[in-house]
């Protein structure tokens, strides 16, 4: 956690991963980040990965560091409650972050009625406002076409949110140049902020777009990668290697630390090519490459190919679990500062992270865990509303409220 962003104030309003991770990163940095929870939590409050009793590791990772104030939405006065939690005054404050629908409980208009500058960053599934998640979106878009074997017919899902996560980052640095606007220029708005749009541009800014409308659907490459050298391995002692010779100089390496010169040499010949100059020959023709590439690896072992790939510089990595990761391999370790290790709600004990940037000249505070369900209804309430201890009691009598 850092202090950067200290003394602004971000009220959530949302559930999944794109919106929760987006409030996340700017508690990371130091945001007050105060989340409305439904009493008896919210409809991911037990999402998977849980613990044996029921306990979602998935919740407790997404919400670190903010305040949970639980209230019952379902009743007029509780909405009205958040709706003042939401738009309480500060120049600091105002800014509200949602995955709820445009034009429903919270919608921006509304609130505008009780502050006219309000930042509104919606994150939505469709631009027309449909309800959408990264697996639909992913769907429709074609990316489980153009994964998995060659040979396979079949859509493959990604197990990696991509589009969520993505979401998540671009709705963070949404707010911030929302907020900066309003600093400039006195207003407020509401940012949409779709998945959808999201995937769209992705693929458009890395040439997706423009490679189908003019060519057609790319086909599968199986384990390959797309454009240049790259491709799993097997080892000698059964180890499976990542590959990668992206570079003219990281090409060479490779050639040259498996003794391939004369080999590589004697294919360049037969096609009229050169694989050192054009990365992409290296995969237009990679069924000549991969078979020659692939024997001579079957003859080392893993620690044989660490010394050789060392030695020349190649781009390379073994593959392993999440699990043997982090307990086996030193960049995955996680320790300080990166990570803290914390008591977290769901009562274990395990190592958190921070934010991903390291700032050079900014202090790194300790990672704080998640909040209980309401934990810190009261202190909100009081510190942000002004409450009394009355108001606040009597909240709880009408079971508006609630508190951990």
């Amino acid at each position: 956690m850092y202090s950067i962003l200290r003394g602004m104030r971000v009220v959530e309003c949302a559930s999944f991963i794109a919106a929760p991770s987006c409030a996340l990163y700017l508690r990371q940095l130091g945001a007050d980040v105060i989340r409305i929870d439904p009493i008896g939590g919210g409809m991911d409050f037990r999402r998977w990965p849980v613990t044996q009793d029921g306990s979602s590791l998935y919740w407790e990772g997404l919400q670190k560091g903010k305040r949970s104030v639980a209230i019952d939405l379902s009743q007029e006065d509780g909405r009205q409650l958040a709706r003042r939690l939401i738009t309480a005054p500060g120049p600091d404050a105002g800014l509200f972050v949602t995955n709820y629908p445009a034009g429903g409980t919270f919608s921006h208009t509304d609130l505008c009625k009780f502050r006219s500058d309000l930042i509104t960053i919606r994150v939505l599934g469709w631009r027309d406002g449909s309800p959408g998640v990264d697996y639909t979106v992913n769907a429709a878009i074609g990316v489980p076409y153009m994964t998995g074997p060659e040979e396979s017919v079949d859509p493959i899902n990604h197990v990696l949110p991509a589009w969520d996560l993505l979401t998540g980052s671009y709705a963070a640095f949404a707010l911030m140049a929302a907020e900066r606007h309003r600093f400039r220029a006195g207003i407020g708005q509401e940012v949409m902020v779709p998945l959808s749009d999201v995937a769209l541009t992705a693929l458009a800014n890395m040439g997706q777009v423009g490679e189908v409308l003019t060519a057609g659907d790319r086909p599968r490459a199986g384990n390959a990668l797309f454009g240049a050298f790259g491709r799993d391995f097997r080892t000698a002692d059964d180890e499976l290697v990542m590959v990668v010779a992206i570079t003219s100089r990281q090409w060479n390496g490779l050639v040259t630390a498996l003794g391939l010169r004369d080999a590589v040499e004697t294919i360049e010949l037969s096609l009229g090519v050169s694989f050192a100059e054009d990365e992409g020959n290296r995969f237009a023709y990679r069924d000549a490459l991969f078979p020659c590439f692939a024997e001579v690896i079957s003859t080392f072992s893993i620690e044989e190919l660490r010394k050789r790939f060392d030695l020349h510089g190649v781009l390379w990595s073994r593959y392993q679990t999440l699990l043997t990761a982090l307990t086996e391999d030193s960049r995955f370790r996680p320790e300080a500062p990166l990570f803290s290790v914390l008591d977290h709600p769901s009562g274990l004990s395990y190592p958190a992270p921070g934010a991903a940037a390291t700032f050079k000249h900014v202090e790194r505070n300790s990672v704080v865990r998640a909040p209980h369900l309401g934990e810190h209804t009261d202190q909100v309430l009081s510190e942000v509303l002004s409450l009394s201890d009355t108001e606040i009691g009597r909240l709880h009598d009408a079971r508006i409220v609630a508190a951990a």
